[in-house]
């Protein structure tokens, strides 16, 4: 396991390299013999991305998703905190330093600051739907638990007056092991499906703006920087949606969808591309307001519940060791993004 995220980092950051050494390597005049503006080079180079970011989206995704198999990324194993952190903080800063400026650098003409209005709208709304989704769940949970309770109870009177005194009390049998509490993990569904809402609105963007690019110098390093980009969030995704045991088909579904939001973004941004203006006010208005609901979804979501759900985790407060690995995994993950803020 260790071995193929080496291998896939190893091969990521070669591509960015040479994107990078290419594009600081050659002159403006070497971009024009080429042909910057020659449409057939730029198809490619976007049918490529639409290949390459559906692979790595669909690789990060489902490598927590087939932890039976790998016994490392099991939610039950310390290496799976690390993972989960490393995620965690690739999603934060995804928030904070690529998709909030952006969104502050569309809307600058407005005289609010209507960016940050909007990603604290959007906080507010998300843990509104996140308390109210699970207060409902947990209430009808506990309406059912009372009448089972009622009704196990009437059984076990009738039981109880036909049978020994040890049978009747050992009808009443424990959960299996590793079964979680109903609220529990009905919580945990709610925030792996949130979460990826926020992160599929930001594909979707992501992916209409390469699609709809106009030159070959952005489109290479935004290949690069983004695969590397779907791949980490994938992976914090698919680790949500592991701990929530929802059934295969869901599993599928939710891996499936968040798999194919940025390549069919390139295929909304490529159809757009003669009537799309990037700088015009109605452009920069739209995507400035659904980069700041974005980030303010994904920046609750990663600080509450990814983030201040695993590190006030027993398991991680009683484990100095797993705690600073943690840490190191929280930082290096949002280090590593801040760098692709270069390109992307």
């Amino acid at each position: 396991m260790t071995r193929i995220l080496v291998l896939l980092m190893i091969l990521i950051c070669a591509q960015m390299g040479c994107v990078w050494g290419e594009c600081r390597g050659s002159s403006h005049a070497d971009f024009q013999r080429r042909g910057t503006d020659d449409k057939g080079m730029k198809l490619k180079l976007k049918l490529g991305s639409i290949g390459l970011l559906m692979v790595t989206g669909a690789i990060g995704v489902s490598l927590p998703l087939i932890g039976k198999k790998i016994p490392a990324l099991r939610p039950e194993k310390d290496v799976f905190f690390m993972v989960k952190a490393f995620a965690a903080g690739v999603i934060l800063c995804t928030g904070f330093v690529h998709i909030l400026p952006d969104a502050f650098q569309s809307l600058e003409d407005s005289p609010f600051p209507f960016a940050g209005f909007v990603a604290m709208l959007s906080a507010i709304g998300t843990l509104m739907i996140d308390t109210f989704a699970t207060g409902y769940y947990e209430r009808r949970h506990f309406s059912k638990q009372v009448n089972t309770e009622d009704e196990e109870h009437a059984g076990h009177v009738h039981v109880h007056t036909h049978a020994t005194h040890g049978h009747s009390h050992g009808s009443a049998s424990s959960p299996p092991d590793g079964e979680l509490p109903a609220t529990v993990l009905l919580r945990r569904r709610i925030v792996s499906q949130v979460l990826e809402v926020g992160i599929v609105v930001h594909s979707v963007i992501i992916g209409i703006s390469l699609g709809a690019s106009q030159s070959v110098e952005t489109i290479k390093p935004l290949m690069a920087a983004l695969s590397f980009h779907q791949f980490f969030e994938g992976l914090g995704l698919g680790g949500c949606i592991s701990q929530a045991q929802f059934e295969t088909r869901s599993k599928a579904i939710m891996a499936t969808f968040f798999s194919m939001t940025a390549p069919v973004g390139i295929g909304v941004g490529i159809g757009i591309t003669r009537s799309y203006e990037e700088e015009s006010k109605e452009a920069l208005w739209v995507e400035g307001v659904f980069n700041a609901a974005s980030a303010g979804i994904l920046i609750y979501m990663s600080l509450v519940d990814l983030l201040a759900a695993d590190f006030m985790n027993p398991k991680l407060q009683t484990n100095l060791r797993l705690l600073l690995g943690s840490y190191l995994s929280l930082l290096l993950g949002s280090a590593s993004m801040s760098v692709l803020a270069m390109w992307a």
